[in-house]
């Protein structure tokens, strides 16, 4: 079945989806903002049209027993202390992502992030102690410091048009940093007292995750065996069990899907289709998870639940409080609420961008933001949003009163942040358009995705040699997503006058026969100074990509088609073929079409106007640079 001509997302690739985890981690992050906006909306109606109900409903005991054993907590503590585990557990899982497979895996990128996230806690937490001092209420400065990623990326969906796609990664790592420092601030300075046998049980249970690990063990009932041990051992430690779930996220490698495997798992599918046995289903659905890491398949599960029904539940069960004009007037004269809305909305941004700046100065240029200074600073003041972990100490450190008023805090960071985010925004829009791209870009070197720079006098160049901009395209002949791809390329390159492109060959000889032989038919035509001719023709002829259809070919455009005929039979064209092979391999390039813009991966759709909004971030990002 032919691709939809409207899509332009498809790819040859035996995976569900051409999105990148980071890409998918980040829609669904902006996704749940508003479901979380929601849930907290419910609980402020449902505490104050019913409070009685409200407060009886999460104080509910539910008991888990087995034998003589069991636990009992109100339902709240199931949400905070159970189900929030699970939330920690993906944000694990995304920062070992980012180190094995992100933008951290250059370490010396880790540096900043680390930098910026430490000193957007330090400040706030002087803020909030200094505001405090002398009124018995320092001990809710565990509330005032970590920024909750929901709330901040879906703000900049809506206030951040213009910035660039790397303020969401930078926020993102901030926001890792930040819920990192926080569970161990959780661990160390709001759990109760430490039950030493306990804790050991659980680091035992920690040492038993590592062991089945190394020994290859890939069943995931063991891994959440052991982890509901040690859970229960660290709730009985008297240690807050959510640092559970981001130590073992954190445990779980990322890799990406080699081209290897992914042939591997075609051949196993191949020998199902042939023998569909229910032995043999199970053997090779094991075969083709085995592909994809550990790391992705469980970000794809376990994700979406958090983002959408684990955070909005927590919102609910301590979002609720009731409000009145006379508890408001209380709470903006208390030290609490005050203490935590200028922590966040003042400290924030001004421990991230100060301390960015100060190292930017320290290290003479050496450490820079991966963006400009007016994206940071919007960043900062969207690292205001407090909520997620900050209710979650509040709950920890205050009861009754303290506690409505530092809820009442957290729940004003969100407007107060997100007019200062748009003010930030609004500032840099009326910057002339030059130095509006300074403030925006920086100029930081960009991660370079493509192992293999691109090579003149190698690879096949479309387009003027010095351009500012370059595209290269991991192709296959015979995928149909290529060919649909290909007008969209030609209509690029016609718009932008600026733009190389470059083909690099890719031939998925496990799922197309005919995809080799057409890529030795080009570089055949090469040799005769056609590549071009040769390529459109193959492109726009996929179906006719037999020897003797490729034969057909070289006399259309004119070789010599003896010649052409030898180089096939003597296959002149497979060393370079195998040259492009290796440098997908080194890109970690899995399925065709792939494209790389200046040296970064493209993501998502390739349609018309998908790549011409890379191309010009690409191309203002050159500009700066330069």
């Amino acid at each position: 079945m032919s691709p939809e001509p409207d899509t332009y997302t498809g790819q040859t690739v035996c995976r569900s989806s051409s999105r990148s985890p980071l890409h998918a981690f980040l829609h669904t992050e902006t996704g749940s903002a508003a479901v979380l906006v929601a849930a907290a909306l419910a609980a402020l109606v449902w505490a104050n049209t019913a409070p009685s109900a409200y407060a009886s409903f999460w104080d509910t005991h539910l008991s888990v027993r087995f034998g003589t054993y069991g636990i009992s907590l109100g339902l709240r503590d199931w949400v905070n202390s159970g189900l929030m585990t699970l939330f920690f557990f993906v944000v694990g899982l995304e920062a070992r992502r980012e180190f094995d497979m992100g933008e951290l895996r250059e370490r010396k990128r880790l540096a900043m992030p680390l930098v910026a996230g430490l000193s957007g806690m330090i400040v706030p937490i002087a803020l909030y102690l200094a505001i405090n001092a002398g009124h018995g209420s320092e001990q809710g400065w565990g509330a005032a410091m970590s920024t909750d990623t929901a709330f901040a990326l879906g703000a900049l969906a809506v206030v951040g048009r213009g910035m660039p796609p790397g303020l969401r990664v930078f926020i993102l790592l901030l926001t890792v940093v930040d819920d990192f420092l926080a569970l161990g601030v959780i661990a160390f300075a709001y759990s109760d007292r430490i039950t030493a046998p306990a804790l050991a049980v659980a680091i035992a249970g920690l040492a038993l995750v590592l062991l089945v690990r190394r020994l290859g063990v890939r069943h995931g009932s063991v891994y959440a065996l052991l982890g509901v041990v040690a859970w229960v051992a660290l709730l009985e430690s008297g240690v807050d069990p959510v640092v559970l779930g981001l130590a073992l996220g954190l445990l779980t490698y990322a890799y990406p899907a080699s081209r290897v495997d992914l042939e591997h798992a075609s051949g196993l599918f191949r020998l199902f289709r042939e023998q569909p046995t229910p032995e043999l289903e199970r053997y090779v659905h094991a075969g083709i998870a085995s592909a994809i890491s550990p790391n992705d398949r469980l970000q794809r599960i376990y994700h979406p639940w958090t983002g959408y029904v684990v955070v909005p539940l927590f919102a609910l069960a301590n979002a609720g409080i009731e409000i009145s004009g006379g508890q408001l007037t209380r709470a903006f004269t208390s030290p609490v609420t005050l203490g935590i809305l200028i922590a966040y909305v003042l400290g924030k941004p001004l421990g991230i961008v100060g301390s960015s700046a100060l190292a930017t100065l320290a290290s003479r240029g050496r450490l820079r933001l991966p963006v400009g200074w007016g994206a940071a600073t919007a960043g900062g003041a969207l690292c205001g949003f407090g909520f997620t972990v900050s209710l979650l100490i509040a709950t920890l450190a205050f009861h009754g009163a303290r506690l409505d008023e530092a809820k009442i805090g957290i729940l004003a960071t969100l407007l107060c942040s997100f007019l200062a985010a748009r003010l930030v925004t609004a500032t840099i829009s009326l910057l002339p358009p030059p130095a509006r791209l300074r403030v925006l870009l920086g100029k930081a070197e960009t991660i370079v995705d493509l192992a293999v720079p691109v090579d003149p006098d190698r690879d096949h160049i479309r387009g003027p040699h010095q351009a500012p901009v370059t595209v290269v395209e991991y192709g296959d002949y015979e995928c149909p997503y290529c060919g649909q791809a290909e007008p969209v390329v030609r209509e690029l390159l016609a718009e932008s006058g600026d733009v190389r492109y470059v083909w690099r060959h890719l031939p998925l000889t496990d799922v197309h026969i005919h995809a080799q032989l057409a890529a030795e038919a080009s570089e055949a035509a090469a040799r005769q100074g056609r590549f071009w001719d040769m390529h459109d023709l193959l492109l726009t002829h996929q179906e006719a990509l037999r020897i003797e259809d490729l034969y057909a070919h070289a006399a259309a455009i004119g070789l010599d088609t003896e010649r052409f005929e030898r180089d096939m039979r003597a296959h002149t064209g497979a060393a370079r073929i195998a040259e492009n092979v290796d440098s997908a391999d080194l890109s970690s390039v899995a399925g065709t079409p792939t494209f790389f813009i200046n040296g970064r991966r493209h993501h998502g759709a390739y349609d018309l106007t998908s790549l011409t909004n890379a191309v010009r971030a690409a191309r203002e990002r050159a500009s700066v640079t330069t």
